[in-house]
């Protein structure tokens, strides 16, 4: 059996596990990875827009992995409309990038299930085998946060390289055209940058519970027995 010590790091380390792959699974489903402000160029260039006028022409845009929405503004008023990725809309984007996005998260859930179940099984006995213990309990935990490393990294590039969100912003629109103003990471995507920490938080606690520390000894005095004691 685990020593009281080690139990603890082990039971936190499983419920840090855990909290990781609830993280993601909400992560992924909620279209708040980034949000941004557009300009329609084509409505403002028309009317020959100065910059007090220019509000009438900055929409809103926002999306997620899935599904996403935006609020165009040419000149007429702010229309709302939603959109999905997936099937239409994946066509037009970087589809081998957006998938490898989403399948680096899959994998990066499945993994923090994995170490969920390791920690816990190193909480409760020490396992006979070396890949059940710490080591196993380690090899997992990088797994699960270098996916969600790999996940946000892609992202990233996506959005900055392969100019995801001006992609979006002009999916079927055939007589204006948008350009981006302004774009910021939401919570959905720092939530996944969470999940990747809490992970590297295991790493830590897992090192932590295999330091050995030195046991307190306390010395037994020594009893002299001399010739009086043994006549009493």
């Amino acid at each position: 059996m685990p020593g009281c010590f080690k139990k603890t790091l082990f039971a936190l380390a499983s419920l840090i596990s855990f909290v990781s792959f609830i993280l993601i699974v909400v992560a992924m489903g909620i279209p708040k990875w980034m949000t941004g402000k557009i300009l329609c160029k084509t409505g403002a260039d028309l009317v020959n827009a100065t910059d007090p006028e220019l509000v009438k022409f900055i929409g809103e845009i926002y999306y997620g992995l899935f599904r996403g929405g935006k609020i165009r503004q040419c000149g007429l008023g702010g229309r709302r409309s939603k959109f999905t990725i997936f099937p239409h809309m994946v066509k037009k984007l970087n589809t081998g990038l957006h998938v490898m996005i989403i399948m680096f998260l899959c994998v990066a859930i499945f993994f923090s299930l994995v170490s969920f179940g390791f920690c816990i099984l190193n909480a409760i006995k020490v396992p006979y085998r070396a890949i059940n213990g710490p080591a196993g309990a380690c090899l997992w935990n990088l797994l699960a946060g270098g996916f969600v490393v790999l996940g946000v990294t892609s992202f990233m590039a996506a959005v900055k390289l392969h100019h995801l969100t001006e992609r979006i912003a002009n999916f079927r629109e055939n007589v204006f055209r948008f350009i981006i103003l302004e774009e910021r990471f939401e919570d959905c995507f720092w939530i996944c940058v969470a999940s990747a920490t809490a992970h590297a938080m295991n790493l830590l606690l897992i090192a932590i519970s295999g330091i050995h520390f030195p046991k307190i000894k306390t010395k037994t005095e020594e009893v002299n027995v001399t010739a009086e004691d043994i006549m009493y």
